[in-house]
């Protein structure tokens, strides 16, 4: 008789992700929560940093041959709109894209502040009009409104943000919070993984039991409201959280210091927690056949399979 038990996550790694180009701000940028479930059923949390985007691949590879049962999270858009990688570029699919990108170096290209094509945009580029006023949602995908604009900002902070801050475009590649530099410099990574074996979700069903599985995360949705770039308000969540989690109380103190020392290492911290406590619903993510997630993809939610 088959099993129907689900199978026991090992391994749940948060990724807080850079774009810097220099391989001395990635080591000091990206970090990684590390949350390990032994074969005893011991539990432990670690928060690094130190690693290149290279050396983060090659880590994690190197990580589910020990450990295949392994969920990995990373905060950037793992494509773009679908007019730009279908209608322009001929990819059907999110991972096709990445390989034509690497095929054809485009990423460094965009990239380029003298490139012509000004839609990749940030300082000291302004957004072109063809993303401002009612053409907004071009530069977005469908999960960035669904996730991000409307499902999980509160309406009165839609309507004062969403001009601003909120939210965030692929196309942007210059000014604060560019999301746009990191997922271009996180594709050749995607696709290493993928050649590795890895699920990336939802381009690939999660088979947990056997293979490690990808996905992609905003923090915003794993922290909730909180003032980040405060070390203050940093504090005083983590405080909270030890406070009302038992998951929380028992970390060390050094991941806690870690977790309060920068936003990235705090970004890492929550996400990989927030990852951990519903780490049984990855292996029941919706396999989502619409032919749009294949192009522009999903964000996974820490409600999205409960």
């Amino acid at each position: 008789m088959l099993s129907t038990t689900k199978p026991e996550i090992q391994r749940v790694i948060g990724i807080d992700w850079s774009g810097r180009v220099d391989a001395s701000g990635q080591r000091r940028h990206i970090w990684a929560g590390i949350w390990t479930r032994d074969n005893a059923g011991k539990i432990s949390v670690k928060l690094e940093s130190g690693r290149t985007r290279s050396e983060i691949a090659a880590w994690l590879i190197e990580l589910a041959a020990e450990t295949p049962r392994m969920v990995v999270g990373f905060d950037f858009c793992f494509s773009f709109p679908a007019w730009f990688v279908r209608d322009e570029h001929g990819c059907v699919s999110a991972p096709a894209f990445w390989q034509h990108i690497s095929d054809h170096n485009h990423a460094e290209r965009w990239l380029t502040r003298s490139h012509e094509d000004r839609r990749f945009w940030g300082k000291p580029h302004k957004r072109p009009a063809e993303f401002s006023g009612d053409n907004i949602h071009r530069m977005l995908r469908a999960t960035d409104i669904d996730c991000k604009l409307i499902a999980h900002i509160p309406e009165a902070e839609r309507q004062a943000r969403v001009k601003g801050i909120t939210p965030k475009s692929v196309f942007q590649i210059g000014g604060s919070g560019s999301v746009g530099t990191a997922s271009l410099r996180g594709f050749p990574v995607l696709l290493r993984l993928r050649e590795a074996g890895f699920r990336i979700w939802p381009f690939d069903a999660p088979k947990l039991a056997s293979k490690p599985l990808v996905v992609e995360m905003y923090t915003r949705l794993n922290t909730g409201a909180v003032h980040k770039s405060n070390p203050a308000a940093r504090a005083a969540y983590l405080l909270r959280k030890r406070r009302e989690d038992p998951a929380y109380a028992a970390l060390s103190r050094t991941v806690m210091q870690r977790a309060r020392s920068s936003e990235d290492a705090f970004d890492a911290l929550v996400s990989t927690m927030t990852m951990a406590s519903r780490r049984n619903t990855f292996a029941k993510l919706p396999r989502l056949r619409d032919p749009l997630h294949r192009i522009e993809g999903w964000t996974w939610a820490p409600d999205l399979s409960q």
